[in-house]
């Protein structure tokens, strides 16, 4: 089985501009997850940025990295603008690997990339896990995902779901009882290249305009996402000057 890594890797952010610059340890963010994904299987490691200082600071510490436009709205529309660039066939596999994630663990790329692979239903390939406690469970930011029985996506919602109808305890702020069958859905893709050029062409659904979910745009035009638990935790990325700090300190450790 053969991939690519696409980090999607703007200058822009509301909370913390020029994010992928930030310095971790002597090393900007934006290398440290190159490195991690350089760790996986992919057959090649691509940045996709919109700023020429991105583009400069991965070369220089030998990365491969493509300039890409500066209107799209999204990584998806990114990630396809890459794949035409390099001139991708249909089939090929693309693992979109976020820029703010210095933490991910090789392992959960090569496993989203083979569960495409070998899913011929799916289009699409994402992972999720555990929740962790009832106050996750109603948290919005936190996305919920159920799937059949196929690990087929059925849905994606910022809400609760599947909803418990009789357990008044998850309304309390305890942890989730073994067993609870709901998840959370981890932010990690792999596309078929023919999945991205039939979705830059379609307008947003209206299920995703609603939830301000992406994927759900895939499955409101009949394309099916293959959902697995995550072969091992994936920490979270950085999105504040906290998430920052935690991820210094967490490398610190580690002697990274």
């Amino acid at each position: 089985m053969s991939f690519t890594v696409v980090i999607p890797a703007r200058y822009a952010s509301t909370r913390l501009p020029g994010k992928p610059l930030a310095d971790i340890n002597g090393r900007p963010m934006i290398e440290h997850v190159y490195r991690r994904a350089c760790e996986s299987d992919a057959s090649r490691v691509i940045v996709a940025t919109d700023d020429p200082r991105i583009l400069d600071l991965v070369h220089g510490f030998n990365g491969e990295a493509c300039l890409t436009r500066t209107d799209h709205v999204s990584g998806t529309d990114r990630l396809q603008e890459v794949a035409l660039l390099e001139q991708m066939k249909g089939d090929d596999i693309i693992v979109n690997v976020q820029g703010d994630e210095p933490l991910i663990p090789p392992q959960v790329i090569n496993q989203v990339a083979a569960n495409l692979a070998q899913n011929r239903a799916a289009s699409v390939a994402t992972l999720c896990e555990p929740l962790s406690s009832y106050r996750e469970f109603r948290d919005p930011n936190a996305v919920k995902v159920v799937y059949d029985q196929n690990n087929l996506a059925l849905y994606f919602s910022r809400a609760p779901i599947p909803w418990p109808r009789d357990n008044t305890e998850v309304l309390s702020e305890q942890p989730v009882p073994e067993g609870f069958p709901a998840r959370r859905h981890i932010g990690i893709y792999a596309y078929r290249v023919s999945l991205l050029e039939r979705f830059v062409t379609w307008p947003p659904a209206q299920l995703e305009q609603t939830e301000s979910l992406e994927q759900l745009r895939v499955m409101a035009y009949g394309e099916q996402i293959h959902v697995d638990e995550a072969c091992c935790q994936v920490p979270g990325g950085v999105d504040t000057e906290a998430d920052l700090a935690r991820v210094r300190q967490l490398l610190l450790e580690q002697n990274q």
